[in-house]
């Protein structure tokens, strides 16, 4: 009998975990699929272009970008020196290594929890959902969905190929706002870009940048960077402006 309901008990645990992973899958599925791209003669043209693009990734990943003279690479990552210390960086440029899977990084957690909150007492629909780490497979699954959906040209300008990703690193996360979508509103956006830093973040993806970065502009995407998140605020610049390193569109 005490076996028959320690089987039991076993099998509620295992099913409540199990509920849990789906419902934080969900809302980030949810959010994810709000991305669009703009429709244009070039989207719809890039919309004839469909199938299974990891290979070709991968295949990016074997040759080694051109270093700026600022970066250095560990085998698994690039990096430049900041003020305070080493800044992980990736774009489309410099991709991380296939097999990087350091998990979401407890410090830049830590922040997006407490700058989650201070939205929250402002008044802020955000959620305390949010699209954190992927792993490399993640990443090419997501991808591969919006190049069947848009085509790759068009998928290229707002999601990354495998590898190239700064959610890899664990320290890049997306906002979602209590509706379950990507945080866009405009005076949460303004907030972000006035206020995120003071808790080591900057907006990534800024409007009109999208030339240095290779994306769309996302007022959600958040990077974590440390003390110096304040001068790159204070500076106007994204990452490849600030610290001078290529940035802009993939190279094949």
């Amino acid at each position: 009998m005490k076996k028959i309901k320690w089987i039991s008990a076993i099998g509620t645990i295992l099913l409540l975990t199990a509920c849990s992973f789906q419902k934080h899958s969900s809302v980030e599925e949810k959010a994810e699929s709000s991305k669009t791209a703009p429709t244009s003669a070039s989207t719809k043209e890039a919309k004839k272009q469909t199938g299974d693009f990891s290979t070709e990734a991968a295949d990016a990943r074997s040759t080694s970008p051109t270093m700026d003279k600022t970066v250095s690479y560990n085998g698994s990552y690039y990096s430049v020196q900041g003020k305070y210390g080493e800044v992980l960086v990736v774009n489309k440029h410099y991709p991380l290594s296939p097999d990087y899977n350091p998990g979401e990084d407890p410090e830049a957690q830590a922040s997006l929890l407490e700058l989650i909150a201070a939205m929250q007492e402002q008044g802020y629909a955000i959620s305390d959902q949010y699209s954190g780490f992927r792993s490399y497979d993640t990443q090419s699954s997501l991808y591969q969905n919006y190049v069947a959906r848009d085509g790759q040209a068009a998928a290229d300008r707002y999601s990354a190929r495998p590898g190239y990703s700064e959610h890899q690193t664990g320290l890049a996360y997306d906002l979602i706002d209590t509706s379950g979508n990507l945080v866009q509103e405009k005076k949460a956006s303004k907030w972000l870009l006035k206020h995120a830093a003071e808790y080591g973040f900057v907006v990534r993806y800024l409007y009109g940048k999208e030339k240095e970065t290779g994306y769309m502009p996302e007022e959600w995407h958040l990077r974590y960077v440390g003390k110096e998140a304040k001068d790159i605020a204070k500076s106007g610049l994204t990452l490849e402006e600030y610290y001078g390193f290529t940035g802009g569109d993939y190279e094949d």
